[in-house]
């Protein structure tokens, strides 16, 4: 009888053990997992979206996916307020995307994401320089040719703003240097408001060339980038 308890025992522990340690996953899932937890970028520690899409910008979720600019600004108000920028900054940066969306020609929406991809709206976000040329990446939206204000919140709004001298007012120079650069991105894929000049033009910005066959392709920047901000779109906050 004990015989017999002891070998019901160990079958049982043979089971527990069996169900508990699933067989490793192949290495190329492995090797996807890897990839998609990198941070990135050098300045936030950002996470990555919980999909992976990767293919030519016809795999990207449809314009008709995503949010509004209200709703996804709600979403995420609260995580940029979290990085240390102040409420006026939080405010401010919502004026300044609107205002750099309706004067550049840039999808609202898609600044927004750029933004949350590259600094989580921290306006403090610290200046880091590209390998070799030594090139300033600054601001919110982490670029060259933008002014960055390192360690600093509460930025300021000069009195007397006018469309005139907009670019005084720090945050508004920031998202109008960023808006800029991508707009630049979009011309070289058609500038058109739709998937096929986004997705692209946001590969362009974070790598700086494109793979068409593949947007996940970072080529030595950040591989998830697109699909990140894509999914940003759509309404997911980290």
């Amino acid at each position: 009888m004990v015989a017999l308890n002891l070998l019901a025992l160990a079958t049982a522990s043979l089971l527990t053990l069996s169900t508990a340690a699933p067989a490793p996953a192949p290495a190329a899932v492995l090797e996807q997992r890897a990839t998609h937890a990198e941070p990135l970028n050098e300045t936030v520690s950002i996470q990555s979206a919980p999909r992976w899409i990767s293919g030519p910008w016809q795999k990207f979720p449809k314009m008709s996916t995503w949010l509004t600019f209200d709703q996804m600004f709600e979403a995420n108000k609260n995580s940029i307020k979290s990085t240390g920028s102040t409420w006026d900054d939080v405010g401010r940066i919502n004026v300044a995307i609107r205002n750099a969306a309706a004067s550049i020609g840039v999808d609202e929406r898609v600044i927004l994401g750029i933004i949350m991809q590259e600094s989580h709206g921290y306006v403090g976000v610290r200046t880091t320089y590209s390998p070799g040329e030594g090139i300033p990446t600054a601001g919110i939206m982490q670029c060259s040719n933008c002014p960055g204000y390192p360690g600093q919140t509460g930025l300021s709004q000069p009195k007397g703003l006018t469309k005139a001298n907009v670019q005084k007012d720090q945050i508004s120079g920031m998202v109008n240097g960023g808006t800029n650069h991508f707009k630049a991105n979009l011309r070289d894929f058609g500038d058109k408001w739709s998937e096929e000049s986004i997705y692209p033009a946001l590969r362009e910005y974070n790598s700086g060339s494109v793979n068409q066959n593949d947007l996940s392709d970072g080529r030595g920047a950040t591989a998830s980038y697109v699909s990140d901000i894509a999914q940003r779109l759509q309404g997911w906050v980290d």
